[in-house]
């Protein structure tokens, strides 16, 4: 913010040094860059300001790509203070003189920035134009991010407007064209409007992928409500594919995530009123996913966990219990899968991790009790010593912490 400061400053200073009537030129180019730096300081109006001053300038000079580059952020910054007629208009003068000059990225800039506006005054159909113009023109000059955001914007808008075939089309380009998915939140906004569509065409296993795609791409602990979104809708394709286990461990998860928006949260609770409880929803879950699946489940699981209170966690990790109980043959994979995402966690969250087992086991009867420590003792001994070690230990010590001494092997 500083840095911002001083920039605006120097700025600031060049357009008084820069006096108009001498030098015209410099004069619009330090108004130019006062107002791109308005605008990322949040304050469009006065960003207009300047960028008008800019194109008056560039106009005056003769200096045509200038001017349309200027006339394209006061576009922006007409649009941010609520002027988007005015807006259009920069964008569509903007587009005319770098098709003009065979500007060809600035060119599928103006017409997404175009389309942006058009959709916002609810013009799909020109903004389903203007969004097609701009992948056109991005595609072959190398800006797959470019390219990815127009076929983004292309996909929802067309969805917007009941043509969700259509779509799908240009959201799984934007999905296949997030350049190394490096741009994790691009990918995810891809991904999570792919599966919108497909949903809309009750394409549920797709769009379960999807959703599934979208929710890796907003990790719960970096942002939150993608991932509350992401988890909301994957359980609505899971309500429509029949998997109520699945939809309903989705809708936790979105409902437990700290960060929620409200309208997501409030998604997920109606799911969940509306599918009646499956006992050892985990379980069933786990059952019906290869071993190999078993980590990313758990991963997301025991994320939820760690985002309800004690009290909370005990009980699900009661039934977490129940679950290995009641699959005997698998208890030592359940248990090896289980400890070892665990393992990934920071050391206090492993520690309510495991605080939560014990304090459930505890609830257990003496037979079930047994037969737990029996499935973790057989599990233990599958990771690496330090691991095995350190796992054991915390064990035996929280377990002693509650007044019982213990032996986890």
């Amino acid at each position: 913010m500083e840095r911002l400061d001083d920039a605006l400053a120097d700025l600031r200073s060049r357009v008084r040094r820069y006096e108009p009537e001498r030098y015209p030129v410099q004069h619009a180019t330090a108004r130019f860059h006062l107002g791109a730096a308005l605008l990322q300081d949040g304050r469009a109006a006065a960003a207009a300001a300047e960028l008008s001053a800019a194109v008056a300038g560039f106009r005056a000079a003769g200096m045509a790509v200038e001017h349309a580059k200027a006339t394209m952020m006061l576009g922006v910054a007409l649009r941010e203070t609520g002027r988007g007629a005015d807006a259009a208009r920069a964008f569509s003068a903007a587009a005319a003189a770098f098709a003009e000059h065979e500007q060809r990225g600035e060119h599928a800039a103006a017409l997404h920035n175009l389309g942006l506006v058009a959709r916002d005054g609810g013009d799909l159909d020109r903004a389903i134009e203007a969004f097609t113009q701009a992948v056109e023109g991005f595609t072959g000059l190398g800006e797959a991010t470019a390219r990815t955001s127009a076929n983004r914007e292309l996909g929802t808008t067309l969805l917007a407007a009941g043509r969700p075939e259509e779509a799908v089309g240009a959201l799984r380009r934007a999905v296949d064209d997030s350049p190394g998915r490096t741009d994790a939140v691009a990918w995810g906004a891809a991904a999570n409007a792919l599966g919108l569509a497909l949903l809309a065409l009750a394409r549920h296993d797709e769009a379960a992928e999807a959703f599934s795609d979208a929710a890796t791409a907003h990790p719960r602990g970096l942002r939150p409500d993608g991932y509350a979104m992401a988890k909301a809708n994957l359980a609505l394709a899971h309500e429509g594919a029949g998997r109520a286990a699945h939809a309903r461990l989705a809708a936790r998860q979105a409902r437990d995530t700290d960060g929620a928006p409200p309208v997501v949260a409030a998604q997920a609770v109606g799911l969940l009123e509306r599918i009646a409880e499956v006992p050892g929803e985990l379980g069933e879950v786990l059952d019906a996913e290869a071993a190999d699946r078993w980590a990313p489940i758990l991963r997301d699981e025991l994320g939820r966990w760690l985002g309800i209170d004690g009290a909370a966690r005990a009980e699900v990790a009661s039934g977490w219990i129940a679950c290995v109980l009641a699959r005997r043959g698998r208890a030592p994979d359940l248990l090896e899968a289980w400890f070892g995402v665990a393992l990934e966690q920071p050391p206090a969250d492993m520690e309510a991790l495991l605080t939560a087992v014990v304090t459930a086991w505890r609830r257990h009867g003496a037979q079930e009790r047994e037969r737990f420590r029996s499935a973790v003792s057989r599990a233990l001994p599958r990771f690496h010593l330090p691991q095995w070690q350190r796992l054991q230990h915390a064990l035996e010590r929280l377990s002693a912490a509650t007044g019982e001494e213990v032996e986890w092997r």
